[in-house]
């Protein structure tokens, strides 16, 4: 957390608060956060000064696109930024501040202080880390059920682990894994090598459109994720099976189950997802 949708609605919501607006000053709180460049002070100078042109995303990364710059980040388990004015009281676990010219700043706040930012001049921010080994979108054109059908059967890892990695296909977490797999009625245990054609292609169908779902709900709360504006998503109302552990399957009534797959917490249905493969 946050996932694509949630890192989509972020960049939405901001867009309006930031756009067009001088960056005056920045102060960072947490230098560890600041991965390239790897001076802090010269991070604060890169971008001091700059403004804002527009907002896109990569994956589950925010790119702040300037005039010259553009400034990558990642709100990793819970990184969350809100636009204040520049006199309001620093709220705990804030660790950088771009105080704009207009009197309001840009806060990044982040309780366990994973996030990360990344600085490169336009043009170059694809051919570093972290955006230069990132898979396509499930939105891309890209991203067919063909291509995720030849990547998934050259690995003997699990579906879910495979769906799991950035550089297959970038934007899914384990969230919207466990919804997907669910809908597709995979279980996520499965070899990816031992899917079947018509497996893959469900899984891929799921994939875009459990995302577009939960794009369309302005993402999922768990625990403590909002938007821009300090709003929660909405998805998780329709979850079938992420956080549900204990109650009946929507679809069969059978228990929802919390296993462990590739190291993480999975949610199934005991029913609608037998075959582990």
């Amino acid at each position: 957390m946050p996932e694509l949708p949630e890192v989509e609605t972020i960049r939405k919501t901001l867009i309006p608060f930031v756009t067009n607006k001088t960056i005056k000053e920045v102060n960072v709180y947490w230098p560890k956060m600041v991965k390239e460049p790897d001076d802090v002070e010269q991070f604060k100078q890169i971008l001091q000064g700059q403004t804002i042109q527009k907002i896109g995303r990569r994956g589950k990364f925010l790119l702040f696109y300037m005039m010259e710059y553009v400034l990558v980040s990642h709100l990793r388990m819970e990184g969350k930024y809100r636009v204040v004015p520049s006199g309001e009281p620093v709220a705990k676990h804030t660790h950088v501040i771009f105080r704009f010219t207009d009197g309001e700043d840009l806060r990044y706040n982040d309780v366990r202080k994973f996030g990360t930012m990344h600085v490169y001049p336009i043009g170059q921010e694809f051919q570093h880390k972290p955006l230069n080994k990132l898979g396509p979108e499930p939105f891309d054109q890209s991203f067919t059920s063909d291509y995720l059908y030849q990547k998934l059967k050259r690995t003997e890892r699990s579906v879910k682990a495979a769906l799991l990695d950035q550089s297959i296909v970038t934007g899914l977490g384990n969230i919207y894994v466990d919804e997907a797999l669910f809908r597709a009625g995979v279980h996520p245990a499965k070899k990816a090598n031992k899917l079947t054609k018509r497996e893959v292609e469900r899984i891929w169908e799921q994939s875009i459109q459990t995302l577009s779902d939960a794009v369309k709900q302005g993402g999922t709360t768990i625990r403590s994720y909002v938007n821009g504006q300090g709003e929660m998503g909405m998805f998780q109302q329709e979850l079938f099976v992420y956080g549900q552990e204990n109650k009946e399957c929507k679809h069969c009534g059978s228990p929802i189950i919390k296993i462990r797959v590739a190291g993480r917490g999975t949610h199934i249905c005991t029913t609608c997802q037998k075959d582990k493969g």
